[in-house]
């Protein structure tokens, strides 16, 4: 009985549950609205990365280091898209920076240690396709909506490469639109396989520790102080996952407003 009380459930942590309950929030259809533990870090998120960026706006002549840290990432933002699509990717900073600093801000707070707080759970909601998948079909909507409002039909030319002889343009045209279209999906379950395989690496060597702690000082020492160590070890790859993947993100979305703002 107290094996199966130890036993740690890797998957657990990903579990969606409604904070006050899901009844009377109900609609039609069977859809439910509840107010959910992933709502809840997504909308902290929010909060503390508004306060961040208002923090650092002082715009004060001797800049102190949180106005630092905000003009610096910004500039990072206005660097990327300025060497991917040009001048006229400066129009796209606030929108890149936002989700830059969303995706990072989530990724880094799944993995504070709240737990130790009793009732308090980090939860990563970048670890979810569901989150992942929407941040991914609204870079590919702007995407869609650059391309055609600037380009109209033409639009469609993105799909064969420049000067392609007619009968080769029959057979890449296809491909390439099944390459484009396959976009936010690819986009979308890069960051959530990341997340994820961290977290489950890192509840399974949390298994490891808890089981040698059971298991006498001879094999919990053996097997529990080296999956400690390997946790640390992770843990400090995991925030640099964060920050990577977060940057893959806002690399990858600027990388395809560059394909709708100038085409080949």
């Amino acid at each position: 009985m107290a094996a199966e009380e130890g036993k740690v459930d890797p998957m657990k942590q990903f579990t969606i549950e409604p904070l006050m309950g899901s009844d009377g929030w109900q609609l039609a259809d069977g859809f439910n609205i509840a107010f959910t533990n992933s709502a809840l870090w997504m909308a902290i998120t929010a909060i503390l990365v508004t306060v961040f960026v208002a923090g650092g706006m002082k715009r004060q002549v001797v800049p102190g280091r949180w106005q630092m840290a905000v003009e610096t990432l910004t500039g990072f933002i206005d660097d990327l898209l300025e060497a991917n699509i040009g001048k006229a990717g400066r129009k796209y900073v606030p929108y890149i920076f936002t989700l830059f600093m969303f995706i990072l801000f989530g990724n880094l707070l799944g993995l504070v240690p709240v737990g130790v707080i009793p009732g308090v759970h980090a939860f990563t909601f970048t670890s979810h396709f569901s989150v992942t998948g929407v941040l991914a079909i609204l870079s590919f909507s702007i995407v869609l909506i650059v391309g055609f409002a600037k380009h109209g039909l033409h639009f469609f030319s993105l799909f064969v490469p420049k000067d392609t002889p007619f009968l080769m343009a029959i057979f890449i045209a296809p491909i390439e639109f099944v390459s484009f279209m396959v976009r936010p999906f690819s986009l979308a379950l890069r960051l959530f396989v990341a997340m994820m395989a961290g977290h489950v690496l890192l509840k399974v060597l949390a298994s490891f520790v808890i089981a040698g702690g059971g298991a006498g000082p001879v094999l919990g020492a053996a097997v529990g102080i080296p999956s400690f160590i390997l946790m640390v070890a992770i843990s400090a790859l995991e925030i640099l996952v964060a920050g990577i993947q977060a940057y893959v993100f806002a690399l990858l979305t600027s990388l395809y407003i560059n394909d709708a703002e100038n085409l080949h």
